[in-house]
């Protein structure tokens, strides 16, 4: 597992849509594996092939459906005391 600056792992839930979830399952089963072991593979090797730079960043969160309007959702919540300061976790 790759591990963070501190030395200590980092975990993520990450929650796939009804169809991407069916297109993992697949290629999971045939390699006889977990389907959160072949999705951790397949996000460790897309993170090491990305391009860390500032454009390309852009341009993938621009293609994350809905994405700028959670972003304002969530800004909206946190301006109005919705939310929950990290060290409160």
């Amino acid at each position: 597992m790759p591990s963070s600056v501190d030395g200590l792992p980092h975990q993520l839930r990450i929650r796939l849509d009804p169809e991407n979830a069916a297109r993992l399952e697949r290629p999971a089963g045939l390699a006889g594996v977990p389907e959160a072991t072949l999705a951790r593979s397949m996000l460790s090797k897309a993170i090491e092939d990305a391009d860390p730079g500032a454009s390309s960043t852009t341009a993938m969160l621009d293609g994350i459906p809905g994405a700028y309007e959670r972003a304002i959702e969530s800004l909206d919540q946190a301006h109005a005391g919705e939310s929950i300061a990290l060290d409160d976790l």
